[in-house]
């Protein structure tokens, strides 16, 4: 007697399970030492049946990507959506930003921090459709931070080109706190690094208004400052 046919709803919940394995093993092995063969082991079935599902690796690990941007733009979104005030509903995102990179560090590392294939190593290959897909998800969630970055700048907003700079400053700031708890390093420096997520937070708002009170907001810098050399004796 034939096997019923699984609903919708069925072959959806293998596809997430899929992912979620495939993730693991992405973070551990990297996307070169990935295999549809080791996923198979991992989930007890034959690589052949997760060909049922998804064609190949690339397709698996840009479905995981896109999953991702859509899960932190929706968290973005929901920010957005949660203070009248500008400033808030930045910082509340930023916030967002943190609690995504530290709660789901897996597919934080395959999006930020892992050296992965980009849309560009997919153009002229059969992957280009799903590659564009995930570009576009992902570009949806650098916008609606730019989009609050403008509101947040007042009566007089500033450009695209500063907002989108305002932008790679605070995510690069709020990268490597997440990347330093997550590889362990910042527990070499700190006592109890994860406590200082909020003062993290508050000195990159504080530092972005600071930058919207200069009168010149076309000259944005972020000051540098400069350090004693180690000695080497």
């Amino acid at each position: 007697m034939p096997r019923p046919k699984r609903s919708f709803a069925q072959i959806e919940s293998i596809k997430a399970q899929i992912l979620e394995e495939a993730l693991k093993l992405m973070n551990r092995h990297g996307f070169d030492g990935f295999s549809m063969r080791k996923l198979g082991s991992r989930l007890g079935v034959s690589a052949k049946t997760i060909y049922n599902y998804y064609q190949n690796k690339d397709e698996l690990y840009l479905s995981i990507l896109t999953r991702g941007f859509e899960q932190l733009y929706n968290r973005f979104s929901a920010a957005f959506s949660s203070h009248p005030d500008p400033i808030k509903r930045l910082k509340a995102m930023g916030s967002e930003y943190l609690t995504f990179g530290l709660e789901q560090s897996n597919i934080y590392n395959l999006m930020f921090t892992l050296h992965v294939p980009k849309f560009k190593d997919y153009v002229g290959t059969p992957m280009e459709a799903a590659a564009q897909s995930e570009l576009e998800t992902a570009l949806k969630v650098s916008e609606i931070f730019i989009q609050a970055i403008i509101e947040a700048s007042g009566r007089d907003p500033i450009s695209d080109d500063d907002a989108r700079l305002h932008m790679i400053w605070m995510w690069s700031q709020m990268h490597g706190f997440v990347a330093g708890i997550n590889n362990t390093l910042l527990d070499y420096m700190h006592t109890s690094p994860l406590s200082l997520k909020e003062k993290i937070l508050d000195q990159i708002f504080d530092q972005f208004k600071f930058q919207l009170k200069k009168e010149n907001k076309a000259e944005i810098v972020y000051p540098i400052h400069p350090v004693q050399p180690v000695s080497t004796k």
